[in-house]
């Protein structure tokens, strides 16, 4: 049984572990992840091509959405940031995505994010909304958050928080795929695949970011990411997360993408001149075992 598998099982059997009436989740007895994850880097101006070489490298994407499957697709919306100035992931890294997941036999594909500014301008500043509305099938869902759709958890084992609330949706799709856009953030150093996942969860996610790496490695044991496909065809290396400013911006026309969501951002700090062990959030991971930061034993496809 993989983790997120694992994951559902343990939810579904909440009754039987509550703790002061609410479902709790173990993450001590959670599955070990793989010891040499696969890892494809991939660079090239066209991005739908880019999108898909990317994802072919790692076996494609029916891989990791089998027919029927509720998949949700989670990128960067948080800010209301037009595309050059590299706030959000990329409009065409997610419509290349949801169509690989479509043409995968996806029975359903939702994508959302809980938004920084106004989630109206968000979703159509960043360009995903629009983008994703060409898109004519009935199976793609681009949706709001809804705020009575969050779960509240108790975190056994967790080392920062040991309970939080969760956006439901996410805990419960069949596959999680996670789509951050690379870039520097003032207080957790970088934004990347780890941190993107605090975009499905609720309560006041400003205090977490006194001691973020373990927070976020606690909500990262509960919300298992299937795949993390890193956007770095530009990132912002200054000023982030909101960035603002063009001259922040550097084209990079890259992907990283792995199944171990550690080791794609791992191999993201990389991007900005660092070592793995430059990022908190990294070696946290690594060290309560939610995935690999050794690129020395990633296998690079």
């Amino acid at each position: 049984m993989d983790r997120r598998a694992f994951i559902r099982r343990s939810l579904q059997v909440a009754a039987l572990t509550a703790v002061g009436g609410l479902p709790c989740l173990d993450l001590q007895a959670l599955p070990a992840v793989a010891a040499d994850p696969p890892l494809a880097l991939r660079k090239g101006t066209d991005i739908p091509r880019l999108v898909r070489e990317t994802v072919a490298a790692l076996g494609g994407m029916r891989r990791f959405v089998k027919p029927g499957e509720t998949v949700v697709v989670k990128p960067n919306i948080g800010w209301d940031r037009t595309v050059e100035l590299a706030a959000n992931t990329h409009p065409e890294v997610v419509r290349e995505v949801v169509l690989l997941c479509l043409e995968a036999g996806a029975g359903r594909v939702r994508v959302f994010d809980r938004t920084c500014n106004d989630p109206r301008r968000c979703y159509r500043q960043s360009g995903i909304e629009d983008i994703l509305r060409e898109i004519p099938d009935k199976r793609l869902r681009v949706e709001h958050m809804d705020r009575r759709a969050y779960h509240e958890l108790v975190i056994a084992g967790g080392v920062k928080l040991n309970r939080w609330s969760f956006y439901r949706p996410a805990l419960e799709a069949d596959r999680f795929i996670n789509l951050p856009i690379a870039k520097h953030h003032s207080i957790s150093g970088l934004t990347l695949g780890m941190k993107n996942v605090m975009g499905v969860i609720g309560g006041n996610r400003g205090v977490l970011h006194r001691g973020i790496d373990q927070a976020l490695v606690d909500i990262n044991q509960v919300v298992h990411t299937d795949l993390t496909i890193i956007d770095a065809t530009r990132i912002l290396i200054a000023n982030g997360p909101q960035g603002g400013r063009l001259e922040d911006v550097e084209v990079r026309n890259t992907l990283i993408a792995s199944p171990d969501i550690v080791a794609a951002d791992a191999m993201g700090t990389t991007l900005f001149g660092l070592q793995p062990t430059d990022l908190p959030s990294v070696v946290a991971g690594a060290r309560r075992g939610l995935g690999v930061m050794d690129l020395d034993r990633v296998k690079m496809v």
